[in-house]
C-alpha cells in the first residue's frame, strides 16, 4: 500500500499469483534446460515466453492501477501528480 490506499489489483490477486507461479515454474524449467545443456534456441524460446508472461502480469497491474488509483486521484484533485507518476512508471516498465 502507498499513502494509505488499498491496492487496485486486489480483485485480480488470485489471477496474478497464479500467473506468477506459472512464470516461476517456467524459470525453473529454463534452469533445468541449462543444467541439461539443452539446445540454445529452445532456451531462448522459453525466455521469450517468460518475458511475454511477465509483461502480461505487468499490464494487468498497470490497467488496474490506471482504472483504480489514477481515476481516484483525478476525482480528488491530485490527478496531475498521479498522471506524472503513471508516465514515470510506464517509462520504467517499457525499458
Amino acid at each position: 500500500m502507498r499513502h494509505g490506499h488499498t491496492c487496485s489489483y486486489s480483485e485480480n490477486k488470485v489471477n496474478l499469483l497464479r500467473r506468477l507461479k506459472k512464470i516461476e515454474g517456467q524459470i525453473k524449467g529454463i534452469q533445468r534446460m541449462i543444467e541439461k545443456e539443452k539446445y540454445c534456441a529452445d532456451i531462448l524460446i522459453q525466455i521469450a515466453a517468460v518475458r511475454a508472461a511477465l509483461n502480461k502480469v505487468g499490464l494487468i497491474i498497470f490497467e488496474d492501477h490506471t482504472k483504480g488509483c489514477v481515476v481516484e486521484a483525478i476525482q480528488t484533485d491530485s490527478g496531475d501528480e498521479k498522471i506524472d507518476e503513471l508516465v514515470d512508471v510506464l517509462h520504467k516498465f517499457l525499458k
